[in-house]
């Protein structure tokens, strides 16, 4: 296959994953899903690998990658099967983002071939946790909602019981929750027939050496990457607030090994699992590692696992970039991760000191809310805030963007207003926020709601106590601060608000680069 061939087949892989991501927006119901674009999706090679994914949420994507595998090797699957799961212990993130994962069979074959697999992950507002938005400030992963093992929801194009329990959270209440979820069945569906259509314009056999292909490119751009990195051991630590139960000063440490061999990402150091939910799946902590890998490669490098071949991710086991089942972890897959991505900067840094931005916001300031309404109706509302980019050697930094694991949005005014009982008071850059140097961070953002009933409303956030720090001689963003009608509340906090409050979050700013001329 020649390089213009490689390329169209790359493309035409990852178009559809787009086209998935397109019909999941356009028919959820759910802002979070709609607006937000909180989900991902990707396809699989028939073993399990990556064979391409859209530009959709890294941590959704990498933690996929890691451990899809594994996750496939489990079934003995059958044309028009798919598969539901939310267990962050076997690859997922956290109880509200749901996977659901489809194989792909051959649609002209004398026998069943299998093909490929095509998967979607998208986060749930309400995942069957009390606490409305279910991201709760909680201490073991029961608190968090319903936790989904690997499941058959539908065997041969028939739909079976997946227990009481989970059917009654997806499928019993008609809503939001059952919408969404069929939007996902319908981006799958549409997937497995554009796969196949795929496979059948190639041939199985061109199809599956495409594959091996694409693979082997995407290596040989990872190695020559990393040869350009001097071979050496790059370490960095980093700490994160607190656990909302009185552990503070948490460490995130990584040891970066690079050698002709490839590169390693050793967390081992980092410190034991927490009794709050700031605990990371081993999958997420991949996926950290595998985002800022990718932020080496050139532009348009086929995202496949070719191009994570040659990583090693070490963790402790009971630690927080390990935890043992039933560790909280509702905030290690937006908090965690976060800072997971600074600490490695932090290190490669040393290594590549003129392409390594200073630290970005450092956190996806997470709001969760909602409550039973007066008619009984509940509802629900999730959203992560953006914040300060940190200032690169070439750049400054952009202002109130979401940065590395998110990609996501805010929620327009108009929605938020339409769908809750809400009144966005504010919305605003937070000036002066971003740090100062030859290239100054991006500043954070000011966002107010009002609410128009009582709510329950949970915050899980970062970056109130150590600030985003700069590099290169570049000072430090400034920290965030969350506030209720004018009073400092706590960086994780639940709080139960009265019709007139206002709940106002200051975000950080990112870290400057360089010294500032003057």
């Amino acid at each position: 296959m020649n390089p213009i061939e490689l390329k169209l087949f790359a493309s035409r892989l990852q178009s559809i994953c787009d086209e998935m991501g397109g019909v999941l927006q356009r028919s959820a119901f759910s802002p979070n899903i709609k607006d937000r674009l909180d989900f991902s999706c990707a396809v699989f090679a028939p073993n399990g690998e990556l064979a391409s994914q859209a530009a959709h949420i890294p941590v959704h994507l990498g933690s996929m990658a890691y451990t899809m595998q594994a996750l496939v090797a489990t079934q003995a699957w059958q044309p028009g099967d798919m598969l539901v799961i939310n267990d962050p212990y076997l690859g997922g993130t956290h109880l509200p983002d749901v996977t659901l994962l489809a194989p792909v069979f051959r649609a002209v074959s004398a026998e069943p071939q299998l093909v490929g697999f095509v998967a979607n992950r998208a986060h749930h507002a309400n995942i069957g946790c009390k606490t409305p938005g279910s991201m709760p400030l909680s201490d073991s992963i029961e608190e968090e909602g319903v936790l989904i093992p690997p499941t058959l929801l539908i065997r041969a194009g028939e739909f079976l019981s997946c227990g009481a329990k989970i059917d009654a959270l997806l499928f019993d209440r008609p809503g939001v929750l059952s919408g969404d979820f069929s939007a996902q069945l319908g981006a799958n569906l549409l997937a497995v027939d554009r796969l196949q259509g795929l496979v059948e314009s190639y041939g199985a056999e061109l199809y599956s050496s495409a594959l091996t292909a694409v693979n082997d490119y995407g290596r040989r751009l990872s190695l020559a990457a990393l040869g350009e990195v001097a071979s050496g051991i790059y370490r960095a630590e980093d700490f994160l607030d607190d656990d909302g139960f009185g552990g503070e000063g948490l460490a995130l440490r990584v040891s970066i090994e690079i050698s002709e061999a490839g590169i390693s990402y050793d967390f081992t150091e980092s410190s034991d699992q927490v009794r709050g939910n700031l605990n990371c799946p081993e999958s997420v902590a991949a996926a950290a590692a595998y985002y800022c890998h990718c932020c080496l490669l050139p532009v348009g490098a086929p995202l496949c696992a070719g191009l994570f071949k040659d990583l090693k991710i070490l963790t402790s086991k009971c630690s927080i970039v390990n935890p043992a089942f039933p560790a909280a972890v509702a905030a290690g897959n937006v908090e965690t991760s976060m800072r997971l991505v600074d600490v490695v900067f932090r290190a490669l840094a040393q290594a590549l000191p003129h392409r390594i931005p200073a630290a970005s916001q450092g956190t996806m300031n997470n709001v969760a809310m909602g409550a039973a309404g007066a008619n009984g109706a509940r509802w629900d509302y999730y959203e992560t805030l953006a914040g300060g980019a940190g200032a690169g050697p070439h750049r400054p930094g952009r202002s109130a963007v979401h940065t590395h694991m998110t990609n996501t949005l805010n929620t327009p005014a108009e929605s938020l207003e339409y769908h809750y009982p809400l009144r966005l008071t504010r919305f605003a850059i937070r000036r002066g926020s971003g740090g100062l140097g030859l290239h100054a961070g991006g500043e954070g953002l000011i966002r107010e709601i009002e609410f128009l009933e009582g709510a329950q409303v949970s915050l899980l956030t970062e970056r109130r106590r150590f600030a985003p720090w700069g590099l290169g001689g570049g000072g430090d963003g400034e920290v965030g601060y969350n506030w209720l009608n004018g009073e400092k509340i706590a960086a994780k906090a639940d709080i139960f608000a009265v019709a007139g409050d206002r709940l106002l979050i200051e975000t950080p700013g990112g870290g400057g680069w360089g010294t500032s001329p003057d």
